[in-house]
């Protein structure tokens, strides 16, 4: 789990290679549940905001770049 502040310390190309991981992870979670092999089913809602987070700081940091 990425803390927010580290977040905030990368650049949008790290932060987009992140979201990008923790797509392709929730992909393979998503998967192991329609077969019945996922063992801890709440790492999928600790993907899902992990990926919003990343979102957040990397729209936050457009915001920024506009102004």
């Amino acid at each position: 789990m990425a803390n927010i502040k580290d977040m905030r310390s990368k650049s949008n190309a790290e932060l987009m290679k992140m979201v990008n991981d923790l797509k392709a992870e929730l992909f393979t979670l998503r998967f192991q549940a329609a077969t019945g092999q996922l063992e801890k089913p709440h790492r999928m809602k600790l993907i899902k905001k992990e990926i919003a987070r990343a979102k957040t700081v990397i729209n936050d940091q457009k915001n920024k770049e506009a102004k």
